[in-house]
Order: C-alpha cells, then structure tokens, then sequence
C-alpha cells in the first residue's frame, strides 16, 4: 500500500501538467516497488503485533525522510499550516495503515489491495453525503459495479469473508475520509512537509504505545522494519514527484498497476494466486475507478 495511493494533495490545485509521460513513469516506478512494503509487513505480521509493524513503517520513513525536509525547508517543515486539521489527516492514514495490515495477517496480498481499492468509491460517497457535491448517474452507477467487484472479491459467505475482509474494507473507508481531508487542506503546505507530517504524527503515537506491546525484534526482522521506512520514504517521494509532472485525474488509472507487483509477491514468496472470480472482482473494481478517475478528469476539464 502506497499509503497514499492516489495523493490527491500531491501537486498543488492548478499546477502545471506539462509533463504527462514523466509523471505516468514515476508513478509506475512507485506502484512497482510499493508492494515490497505490503510483502514485508505481512511476513512480520506472523512474528509481531500489527501496531509494532506500524511503528516501524512509520518511525523509519519519518527518521530517514526528515533530514532531508529539514534541509530544504528548514524546522517549520515540521510544523504546516492548520495543524489541528493535519493531526487529524494523519491520525486517518495511520487507522488506515494499521487496518490494511491487520488485512494482511489473514487475506493474500492481491485480495487485501483488491478490497482496500474501493476506497475512490467511498470517496464519491461521501463527497455527495458529507461535501455534498453533485454526483451524477453515470458515478453512481461506477460506484455501485465497484462495490459489486468488492462483493466478488470478498464473496460474503466464502472463504474471504473473514475478519481480514472487515479490516480491509476499514482501511478503504479509512482512507476515503484521508482523501476528502486531504483535499480541503491541498494547496495549505508543500507536499514533502505533509508527508513529513503523516508520518510523525504515525512514529509519535505509535512510539507512544510501544513500551506495552513491544516485542523484541531480531536484526534481520529489524532491518525489514527499517526498509519497510526506506521504501515508504522513497515511494511517496517518487509519487510526489509523479503529481507535480501530470494531474491526478490523469495519472490515477496507473495507481492501479500496483495490483500486478502485489499479485507477483503474494505468490512468489506466500504462494497465493486470485482465482478467476477474484480476479474478475478485481477487474471490476478497477474499471470502476478508472472510470471515476475519467469522470473526474472531464469535470475539471470543463
């Protein structure tokens, strides 16, 4: 999990798309080498508790990312504007990273992600209930078949339906409210310092909580803690990277390509492989939010 998948907040509203192509290759870049994160974090969740897992994926992205913000923006990086409203944004991505873990102690890489998914679905749910935008017929019915490909996916009544599944689809409403935060603070901080942010307030409360479920790590599930921080810290930077090149209406279809890595690793290293009604779940489910995306694209165009 990209955690953030699709950024909304990653280039500031209006910025310039005078680079689609580089944009679409970071992006890439980032969705192939994302899941390694998910890969480690499942392979800990059989030895640790899921928060200790949390706390290493965000007290390593925060050590090894503010050096650099401190660097370019000196100590108010770390301090944005409207701080109570960022606590919040960040207290939502850490719910959202601690339910898609606890997702993964029990579901395959490719199903958690597959669920954790609808989440752009949630999104146009909310902005018509909470925001109370406009949403048309032609988004409704997006949302409605991604929530179908959900209901294959998970198959309530099956084998998926479990206590991952509940944790998986927490994630995604978890996540749909981060978006709708994060989109009436975009434009308030530069983007490095909001992922900065994110990811002090996760190391913070977490940090906070660690004398009563620490479990000691050996070196080497240390340093899987420590590259599971690496590859956050380097992912996010490249996806930020990818939305100041291209708009997000443009470049969220290749959020998806995620689900290809995710699927490589699960059954490479965990021997698992979506069968074909799971797969034709995930199908739908990305054909709804790539649709959504398009929608959105044309909304803004007009």
């Amino acid at each position: 999990m990209s955690h953030e998948p699709t950024p909304l907040s990653a280039a500031p509203e209006g910025a310039p798309p005078d680079r689609p192509l580089a944009g679409i290759l970071l992006l890439l870049a980032a969705m192939t080498v994302i899941p390694v994160l998910d890969a480690i974090a499942k392979y800990l969740a059989a030895s640790y508790p899921i928060w200790e897992i949390a706390w290493g994926r965000f007290f390593f992205h925060f050590i090894l990312l503010a050096p650099f913000v401190f660097w370019r923006y000196g100590g108010g990086g770390f301090w944005p504007a409207r701080p109570a409203l960022q606590l919040v944004r960040g207290g939502l991505m850490l719910t959202t990273t601690v339910f898609f873990f606890a997702g993964l102690r029990t579901l395959p890489l490719a199903d958690n992600l597959a669920i954790f998914f609808i989440s752009p679905m949630v999104v146009t749910l909310l902005s018509a209930l909470v925001l109370k935008e406009k949403v048309g017929i032609r988004r409704w019915s997006a949302v409605g078949v991604g929530f179908i490909g959900a209901a294959l996916i998970i198959r309530p009544g099956g084998d998926l339906w479990q206590v991952g599944a509940l944790f998986a689809l927490g994630a995604a409403a978890s996540y749909a409210l981060y978006a709708i935060l994060t989109r009436r603070l975009s434009g308030t901080a530069p983007p490095l310092v909001t992922l900065t942010y994110t990811a002090l307030i996760g190391a913070v409360a977490m940090s906070a909580v660690m004398p009563f479920l620490w479990v000691a790590p050996s070196a080497p599930d240390l340093a899987l803690m420590v590259a599971m921080g690496a590859v956050a810290a380097f992912c996010h930077y490249l996806i930020i990277r990818a939305f100041e090149q291209a708009p997000a209406s443009l470049l969220a279809p290749y959020g998806y390509a995620e689900i290809v890595t995710a699927t490589a690793l699960g059954y490479v290293v965990f021997g698992d492989f979506p069968d074909p009604l799971t797969w034709a779940g995930i199908a739908i489910v990305i054909l709804g939010g790539v649709y959504l995306s398009l929608r959105e694209r044309q909304a803004r165009g007009r």
